[in-house]
């Protein structure tokens, strides 16, 4: 697949760039890129969620009550869970979400999510750019000139631009990273992907 190469105004520069068939142009495996996103999001959570059970709530242990000749169910302490202030049952504790995933699998859901943003025509090489200071202005211009300003989009760049990732950082719907980093959740969470032009080489090494 050849897609035409556009500066940052826009305007076509009269050259193409021959997308790599191997990342690009696959049948795209919905499986693993359901596996993949799976991953990445499990591990994005904390697991730092806690619950008092009956054993961490301070109170006393003594019997509340005799054990029988009440006319009520027996109890044994004021921290038991049928009674209000007691512990919960079954309640959440921490514990580590993440899961391991086979590395060839990770990089066919990649190139699978690539190729399905490269059918959809969800893909735009632009020229190398660089900004002189952090600007989000600057980069929201990028953006408008691109058609781009109210989709969420995913700018792929060769290495790290600190100029870049700063001027993209405040706006929501914009975010950076380079071709090494990739993730599959970014890309199928990009309406656009916009990729640097001097990262296509990058990719025909996944």
């Amino acid at each position: 697949m050849e897609l035409a190469v556009v500066n940052i105004q826009g305007a076509e520069t009269g050259r193409t760039v021959a997308l790599p068939a191997s990342v690009f142009g696959i049948e795209p495996n919905d499986h693993a890129i359901y596996l993949d996103v799976k991953q990445y999001l499990a591990n994005q959570r904390q697991g730092t969620h806690k619950s008092k059970e009956r054993a961490d709530i301070t109170g006393s242990t003594r019997k509340i009550k005799k054990q029988k000749g009440t006319g009520t169910a027996r109890a044994g302490s004021i921290k038991s869970p049928v009674f209000r202030g007691g512990g919960r049952v079954f309640g959440p504790r921490p514990r580590n979400y993440s899961f391991d995933l086979n590395k060839k699998v990770k990089q066919l859901a990649r190139k699978s999510a690539l190729s399905y943003k490269a059918t959809e025509s969800n893909i735009t090489v632009v020229e190398a750019f660089n900004f002189d200071a952090p600007k989000t202005k600057e980069y929201k211009a990028v953006l408008a000139a691109l058609e781009a300003t109210d989709k969420k989009t995913l700018l792929v760049t060769a290495a790290v631009n600190a100029n870049v990732v700063l001027s993209a950082r405040n706006l929501p719907k914009a975010k950076v990273s380079t071709a090494a980093n990739l993730n599959t959740y970014d890309i199928m969470n990009a309406d656009k992907v916009i990729v640097v032009e001097d990262a296509i080489e990058v990719f025909s090494k996944f």
